[in-house]
């Protein structure tokens, strides 16, 4: 049996497209998932400006395609060094 490829219509808004500026991610785990917070952050106040909740799958299939990407990215424009962790932000809800 052969497996028809189909393509996936995505629809977007201005707003969604003009994406969200990030400077700080939280990540956290159970069994079934994975959470990504995304926040914008200004001491001596930050925002959560996206929560991203993913399958163990496709978390994986996220990551090694970030990987890709990064390795590529440094063989065309040389290391990234990396930034230093925020210190004494916490998250309230």
């Amino acid at each position: 049996m052969n497996q028809q490829s189909q393509q996936v219509q995505i629809k977007a808004t201005d707003e969604k497209l003009r994406g969200e500026y990030s400077n700080m991610m939280q990540l956290m785990h159970t069994k079934e998932e994975f959470v990504l917070d995304f926040f914008n952050v200004f001491p001596p106040t930050g925002t959560l400006n996206s929560r991203v909740i993913l399958s163990p799958g496709h978390f994986k299939r996220m990551l090694k395609a970030m990987q890709d990407n990064l390795a590529q990215y440094e063989s065309a424009n040389g290391k990234i060094s990396e930034a230093e962790a925020p210190q004494g932000i916490g998250f309230q809800g």
